[in-house]
């Protein structure tokens, strides 16, 4: 059993990441600000992985802090070694995650994406934990020239989120040269993940109005919203509509446990990896799995181009396939499946 730091570990994708931690025996500290998701997840991660292992989820802690907080920060670390305990590894996931909203707010959004990371990176050093696997974004490749992206291709990104996204990498990079002898750090760029948990007990869950391409669609799906919006049926693809590579969020989990493991059992070095299924799929070809896997139908409105946006993001995953023995097993319909699943029972759980 290690003895694991999860940030942001209430979100949409440290969630299902720590239902996999859970269930390969990890013992959890999840911090949270809990600005962007809710208290009541802690809830549905236990529910789920004491499914399978009774009273496991014993070992789940909950911190609720700000992380750029320094303070409350080191006492998470200091209660930590009360017990006689380190953590033996940190995953990274806590930041805010909007392109559209990072342009508005770009203030926020280098305040917590790079501040709250170069907090956790001195307190990391200062109690010697020196393992962090990081949640990056391929945002940071921006408007890619070539596709599919490789993880050596040009870092240019044109929104304020991915901006932030590359700096912190930038960061990384900058003190792994400082203590190469001791530090281990993964990277991870991952490209759209969407879907939800298989049992529909957990998915993504968005406070405030919803700007991922998920919630979107079943909200369409279940006559919250009137219609789904598409930006844009002009751009240079078969459809008009933008191309993705869209990942299961349990593929992004597993690639967490994966890369963790990886640096847990090699020595001191610091790695960068795409998460993506290396498949792309068009925003139109998406809605209309997703209308005929959930048998639903909702109008479809194209509305203008979004700022930020990109024509095309497809993930060359090869490196990771090779470095974690992890691959993607999920496809587009099982993606669809699940995140309509959670839909309808958050729906049932809210009227009941």
């Amino acid at each position: 059993m290690k003895n694991i730091l999860i940030t942001g570990g209430t979100g949409f994708i440290g969630s299902h990441t720590c239902i996999e931690l859970i269930k390969k025996g990890h013992k959890l500290t999840i911090l949270d600000s809990l600005v962007n998701s809710k208290k009541e997840i802690i809830n549905l991660i236990k529910k789920i992985v004491d499914k399978d292992i009774p009273k496991v989820s014993e070992n789940i802690e909950l911190k609720v802090g700000d992380i750029r907080d320094l303070n409350f920060l080191e006492e998470v670390f200091k209660a930590n070694l009360k017990k006689k305990q380190r953590f033996d590894g940190v995953i990274h996931f806590c930041g805010l995650k909007s392109v559209n909203d990072s342009v508005k707010k770009p203030i926020e959004y280098w305040d917590v994406n790079v501040l709250g990371t170069i907090n956790l990176v001195k307190l990391m050093i200062k109690y010697e934990c020196f393992t962090l696997v990081f949640s990056s974004s391929a945002t940071v490749y921006g408007n890619p020239k070539k596709n599919p992206i490789k993880e050596d291709s040009y870092i240019y990104p044109i929104s304020t989120y991915g901006l932030t996204k590359s700096t912190t990498e930038s960061f990384l990079l900058d003190i792994y040269r400082q203590y190469s002898c001791k530090l281990k750090i993964a990277i991870l760029r991952y490209f759209n993940p969407v879907g939800a948990h298989e049992s529909g007990l957990m998915g993504e869950w968005p406070v405030g109005v919803p700007n991922n391409i998920f919630p979107l669609l079943n909200f369409a799906a279940t006559g919250i919203n009137k219609t789904f919006q598409i930006y844009g049926n002009d751009w240079p693809t078969k459809d008009g509509t933008c191309i993705r590579d869209y990942i299961h969020v349990m593929d992004i989990a597993t690639g967490h446990v994966s890369a963790l493991s990886y640096l847990l059992g090699n020595k001191a070095q610091i790695i960068t990896l795409n998460l993506g299924t290396g498949k792309g799929t068009s925003v139109l070809e998406l809605v209309k799995t997703y209308q005929i896997v959930n048998k639903v139908r909702f109008k479809i409105d194209f509305i203008q181009r979004r700022e930020g946006d990109i024509v095309e993001a497809v993930a060359d995953n090869l490196l990771a396939i090779e470095k974690l023995n992890w691959k993607p097993k999920k496809s587009i319909q099982d993606m669809c499946r699940d995140g309509y699943k959670w839909q309808k029972n958050f729906l049932l759980g809210m009227r009941n």
